[in-house]
């Protein structure tokens, strides 16, 4: 039995994370962690927190995973060849089927 591997759009761009590319995005995912650990808690407790700073809990930790997946959109550009003028072209054009998406 074999199974079709339908590859992610952010694989398909080529150009690996820089070492302080990759540095930065894990710090803030690991503070989007720490966030969504944090919200964990305030439900998990015995007399459930506030609805509404549960609510704002979410929403900043939505809105940092979302600015992480900007920035690694960003460094996706970033990384890209500009040299080959049809590399180039392929690149913007997976650029943009990754946008569509999951932007």
């Amino acid at each position: 039995m074999t199974t079709e591997h339908t590859p992610s759009p952010v694989s398909e761009v080529s150009g690996a994370l820089q070492t302080t590319q990759r540095k930065d995005l894990l710090h803030r995912l690991a503070r989007v962690e720490g966030q969504i650990r944090g919200i964990q808690k305030l439900i998990a407790q015995e007399q459930p927190a506030d609805q509404e700073l549960v609510a704002q809990q979410m929403l900043a930790a939505r809105k940092a995973l979302d600015k992480s997946y900007a920035l690694l959109l960003s460094y996706a550009v970033q990384n890209a060849s500009a040299d080959d003028a049809e590399g180039w072209q392929q690149q913007q054009q997976r650029i943009a089927r990754l946008l569509e998406k999951f932007a």
